[in-house]
This record gives structure tokens, C-alpha cells and sequence, in this order.
């Protein structure tokens, strides 16, 4: 298992260089002593770090020559930065293997996360006063270039990591570099760093070579070829592509580091641990189930609603993972309020880019974002009310089961083959009789085979309930704006179950 560790650190870390230029310690060192116990030991942080610089050298190295190549690296404004930092490494190494067991910094992770959160924010990082390439350092950036380059240095030996952060950090904010060149220049001084430390850190502990070695190896390999192709991608795409996906590998890195960092502290809460299962598991649900629609998509000539209702299938079943792997209604809302909260400022970014229009379907501009956002916080009050108020996730449950399941069936039999409008006042009449209709049978056999063969209530129970819920749940589908359906039949079939099962 533990090699399996070494593998996803290494490529994190070479993801985060080849992007954003990104010390491997940041990504390598957390993950390596806090999951695999090879690394528990006195000198365990040490080695760690070692291994870090040791794969940061060539996949530091490739990462600059790539961007060498694409005209993307300024020494001139740069070269007071790498002597300091050169001169000082060593120094840090040195007082690292006097201080112990050196555990990663706290700043760098919440730095790493909050430089993630900046990119998401703000992706297109050229401005008016981007420095020229080549321009001459003035007095105040000779300054900045000293005190910065004397406190990165001796911090990257210290704890090897956190250098090419601080670099990314200077020179886009201080010295005016723009993010391609700011992440060339880094890595290029970063090559050098590594190597020097790494072969500080081995020469004052040989033992890393005798025992580690072939982890060593594994993570050189792994980190330098993702690394090269993370480096081509960036100089192959345009600033806002860049500063998107280096947000969001920041952002995710970052995340995911503090937590490993103070997972003791973290998980010692209830509902932080709670919450971190509810979430992993919905998160390892998604994956595979995007990895199957993304490919129907592109490569298949499937009609635009079907695949609206495979997006709408695997939000409503997102819902039933959440109860089924929650072990409160308190992590099971906290849950979707995460989930609603990270979509809409992703979707938000994304929504720009030319491919986003092709991927999705939208009605209206905004929609599937704000579809999303108004699904995830109903999931949330749903299972406040029935599990939290009412004691009842399973009305919970197959009310949002009875309403996914309905609603898609209501589509694909009424979009082909709806030929009879329901002309009622309150309806907008696009909604066809035959579309109502399947959504009415659907439901009904959806919610009885859940509360009679699920949930165990007597059949008599469960068929009285199932047919008093999809009889509702039609209702408010007919009568409510297409653009709030998602909210208001649910929660329709939810109050009659509360008020029918006792």
C-alpha cells in the first residue's frame, strides 16, 4: 500500500512543478510521513524531505527547460533571487538535521492553498504593469530580491519546501513578472536548490541512499515525467487556462495537505470526521460516473436531453450515497452544502471556456449552475427536516429518488413521444399528458419498491404512500416553472410522506 502512496505523491508533486512551480516537499512530505509508517521514525521527516528535493531536481530541470524553450524564463530580474537562495540553502539544511524530526510548515500549506484560491479567483494574470522580460531590477526590486531570496533559501533547506511558492509569490506580486515566466524562472532556480539540498541532506544522512533508494528512484521517475508533460500543457494553453487549472491543483493540493497536516487535530472532531467520510465517498461515487458520461458526449451522438438526464440521474443518486455512507443528518447536510459551494464558483470559471457550451446543455445562460446549486442546498434541507427534525431519512431519500427517477422518465417519454399538451391555467403548456403520465407510474413503482422492500413498511402502507407521493410530486411538476421544479417536487412528495407515515 505503500508504494502506492509514493506513486500519488510523486505525481502530485510533479502536477504542482510542472504548473505552478511548486516544490515537491510541498505535495511529497505530508503524504509520506503521515501515510506511510516507513517514515514514522526520528529521522523519518528527514529522509522525506530528501526524497522531495531529490525528485524536485529533474523534475525541476525539465520544467524549466520547457518553459526555456517556449521564451518563458527572466533571469535578469531573477538572477539576485537564485545567488541568495543558493547561499543559503545549505545553511538550512544543516540546522534542519540539528533540529530533529522537522515537520512540514504550517504557512507554507495555508499559502498553497490561499495562492490556489487567488488563481480560481482571478485566472488571467497579465496586467498593465507586467514587467518587460529582461527589464532591470530597480532599487526596490534589488531589495525585495535580497531579503526574499535570503529567508526562501535558508526555508527550503530547512524544511525543503515552500521555495518555489515564495518565488511564484515574488515574482508575480512584487517584481511584476507575469505567470509563465514567474513559473519558469522558479523552477530554473529551484533545479539548483534541489540538487544542493538534496545532496546536503544525503551527505549529512547517508543512510537515505542505503534504505531508501529504490523509493527514491520511484519518486524521481514518477515526479519528472509529470512534470514534463504538466510543463507542456502550460506553455501549449493560454494565461486563463493556466491560472485555472494551477488554481485548482493549488487549491486541492493545499486542501488536501492541511488536512493530512492536522488530520490528529481534525478528525479528534466528530463531525469533521463524519463529514470527511460523507464526502470521500461521494467523491470517489462522481468520479467514475463522469468518467462514463464524458466519453458518451464527445464520442457519441446521443440527444442533448438524454444527456441532461444523465446529469440530472447522477445528482438525484448523489443524494441516496449521501444518507446511505452518512452516519448523521448533521454530515449528511454539511455534505451538500460543500458540494453546492465548491460547484457554483467552478462552474462560474469554467462556463468561459469554449468546450464548456459542448459539455453541457443549457436552457438559459447559468443554468446548470444554478440548477446545481438550488439541488445540493435542497438535499441539505431535506435531510435537516426529515432526519434531523422528523427522525426520518428514508422519507428523505425515496421522496428525492421518486422525483430524480419520475422527472428523467417524465422527459424521455415526453420529449419524443409527447403529443398532447397539458393546457391547464397554471401550467406553462409545454408539458405533454403522455410525459405526466410516465412520470406518475414511474414514481409510484419507485417509491413502493423503496418503502416496502427497503424501508419494510407494510404493503398496504407503502403502496397508499408511493401513490399519494408520485400523484403529488406530478402535480407540482405540472404546475411549477421549469426552473424551480427541482426544488418543489421533492419537497411536495416529502410533506405528504411526513404527513401520510407516522
Amino acid at each position: 500500500m505503500e508504494w502506492i502512496w509514493y506513486f500519488i505523491a510523486s505525481l502530485g508533486a510533479g502536477i504542482g512543478t510542472g504548473l505552478a512551480g511548486l516544490s515537491a516537499a510541498t505535495v511529497m512530505v505530508p503524504i509520506l510521513i503521515v501515510l506511510c509508517p516507513s517514515f514514522s521514525g526520528e529521522t523519518g521527516a528527514y529522509q522525506a524531505t530528501a526524497i522531495a528535493l531529490a525528485s524536485d531536481i529533474l523534475g525541476s530541470a525539465v520544467t524549466a527547460y520547457t518553459y526555456a524553450k517556449n521564451k518563458n524564463i527572466d533571469l535578469k530580474r531573477g538572477w539576485i533571487m537564485l545567488a541568495c537562495i543558493l547561499s543559503m540553502c545549505t545553511v538550512g539544511s544543516y540546522a534542519a538535521f540539528l533540529a530533529g524530526n522537522v515537520v512540514l510548515g504550517s504557512f507554507t500549506l495555508f499559502l498553497t492553498f490561499c495562492i490556489g484560491i487567488r488563481f480560481l479567483a482571478k485566472p488571467d494574470t497579465s496586467r498593465e504593469n507586467t514587467a518587460s522580460r529582461g527589464e532591470k531590477l530597480d532599487w526596490k526590486g534589488v531589495l525585495i530580491s535580497l531579503f526574499f531570496g535570503l529567508t526562501i533559501g535558508f526555508g527550503t533547506g530547512f524544511v525543503g519546501t515552500g521555495g518555489g511558492m515564495m518565488m511564484l509569490v515574488v515574482f508575480t506580486a512584487f517584481l511584476g513578472m507575469e505567470l509563465k515566466t514567474a513559473v519558469g524562472t522558479s523552477t530554473f532556480i529551484m533545479t539548483f536548490t534541489a540538487l544542493i539540498a538534496s545532496v546536503s541532506h544525503i551527505l549529512i544522512h547517508p543512510a537515505i541512499i542505503l534504505e531508501k533508494w529504490d523509493v527514491m528512484l520511484l519518486c524521481m521517475i514518477t515526479a519528472t515525467a509529470a512534470s514534463l508533460y504538466s510543463a507542456r500543457f502550460a506553455n501549449r494553453v493560454n494565461n486563463r487556462t493556466v491560472g485555472l487549472v494551477t488554481g485548482a491543483v493549488l487549491t486541492v493540493l493545499g486542501g488536501a495537505m492541511i488536512i493530512l497536516n492536522f488530520h490528529e487535530q481534525l478528525f479528534s472532531i466528530p463531525l469533521f470526521a463524519e463529514t470527511a467520510h460523507c464526502f470521500g465517498v461521494l467523491v470517489l461515487y462522481i468520479i467514475p460516473c463522469v468518467l462514463v458520461i464524458l466519453p458518451v458526449r464527445f464520442f457519441t451522438k446521443v440527444p442533448s436531453f438524454v444527456f441532461r438526464k444523465m446529469l440530472h440521474t447522477i445528482a438525484f443518486t448523489c443524494f441516496a450515497v449521501m444518507i446511505a455512507s452518512a452516519e448523521s443528518w448533521q454530515s449528511a447536510s454539511l455534505t451538500s452544502l460543500i458540494i453546492a459551494v465548491l460547484i457554483y464558483p467552478v462552474l462560474s470559471l469554467l462556463e468561459h471556456e469554449s468546450w464548456y457550451g459542448q459539455l453541457f446543455v443549457q436552457k438559459s445562460e447559468g443554468e446548470i449552475k444554478k440548477s446545481l446549486l438550488k439541488v445540493f442546498f435542497m438535499f441539505a434541507v431535506l435531510t435537516a427536516a426529515a432526519w434531523g427534525i422528523f427522525g426520518r431519512p428514508h422519507a428523505a431519500a425515496a421522496a428525492v429518488l421518486m422525483w430524480g427517477v419520475g422527472d428523467a422518465f417524465a422527459a424521455l417519454v415526453g420529449i419524443p413521444f409527447g403529443k398532447h399538451k397539458v393546457k391547464w391555467k397554471l401550467t406553462d403548456g409545454k408539458k405533454s399528458w403522455e410525459g405526466s403520465l410516465a412520470m406518475l407510474c414511474v414514481s409510484f413503482l419507485t417509491g413502493f419498491i423503496l418503502i416496502h422492500f427497503r424501508y419494510l413498511f407494510p404493503a398496504g402502507v407503502s403502496l397508499a404512500t408511493a401513490f399519494a407521493g408520485a400523484l403529488a410530486g406530478t402535480l407540482a411538476e405540472l404546475l411549477s416553472d421549469s426552473e424551480w421544479d427541482t426544488v418543489t417536487v421533492p419537497v411536495v412528495i416529502l410533506a405528504v410522506f411526513l404527513l401520510i407515515v407516522k
